[in-house]
């Protein structure tokens, strides 16, 4: 497992004239900016713009990669992600704001399909992890004043903030996950959910937003589901 302890659905192409000129920076800009990013303060997503599209590139190209290519598949997760551990499944297609190159993966992750990152910022997925489909984990948001969220006035500012999904979790069928979320070891998000807080492990937690509904138990390692007794 990856280290998880350091380290929009804005999508700029709508948003900025990336060929007007006047908003070129010099360097010394455009590092304050993205050490603002990173650091999760607010920042300007236009600079970034083209470096996601070539990014954003490579991972279209992985989407369209046969169902029955598996090698390639399994050697373009590990060149398109952040970090992939061994045995990680990724059903397709995937979006990403930044193509993956933001997400961590454990080893074993399953992710099925129509799963988005908005990863401006860090996303880690633990060992073991089970994601449904159309999950979306965004990473990022944008101040509640319009005044600094004017498409029109090119002045729309973001703040991204790290999600971290620990060790064996599973996040059901389009589930929400919001900016700088952690989600607990073992612990079950219900399909449908917008989860706004921290998860601690062990827990079964549901709604929008999300809310624990009580710890995982002996209960569970007898019942698979209702009353239907586990049997394997």
């Amino acid at each position: 497992m990856k280290n998880m302890n350091n380290k929009n659905d804005t999508d700029v192409s709508d948003t900025f004239d990336v060929s007007d000129t006047s908003a070129a920076r010099d360097k010394s800009e455009i590092s304050d900016n993205r050490i603002r990013k990173d650091s999760g303060k607010l920042y300007s997503p236009r600079e970034f713009f083209i470096e996601q599209i070539e990014l954003k590139k490579k991972l279209a190209r992985f989407n369209a990669l046969a169902l029955d290519d598996f090698e390639t598949r399994e050697k373009m997760v590990q060149e398109i992600f952040a970090s992939a551990g061994k045995n990680c499944f990724i059903e397709t297609p995937v979006t990403s704001s930044w193509g993956c190159s933001n997400v961590h993966l454990g080893d074993g992750v399953y992710c099925n399909f129509n799963v988005s990152f908005v990863d401006d910022t860090d996303i880690y997925i633990g060992d073991g992890v089970m994601i449904g489909p159309n999950v979306t984990f965004t990473t990022t948001g944008h101040p509640i004043s319009s005044r600094l969220r004017n498409p029109n006035k090119n002045t729309v500012y973001s703040f991204s903030l790290p999600i971290r999904v620990k060790n064996s979790a599973w996040i059901g069928a389009n589930a929400v996950i919001m900016p700088g979320v952690t989600i607990g070891e073992n612990s079950v998000v219900g399909a449908g959910s917008v989860v706004t807080s921290d998860i601690p492990d062990n827990s079964v937690a549901c709604g929008v937003p999300c809310r624990v509904m009580r710890e995982i138990c002996e209960r569970d390692e007898k019942y698979y589901f209702r009353d239907m007794e586990i049997d394997i």
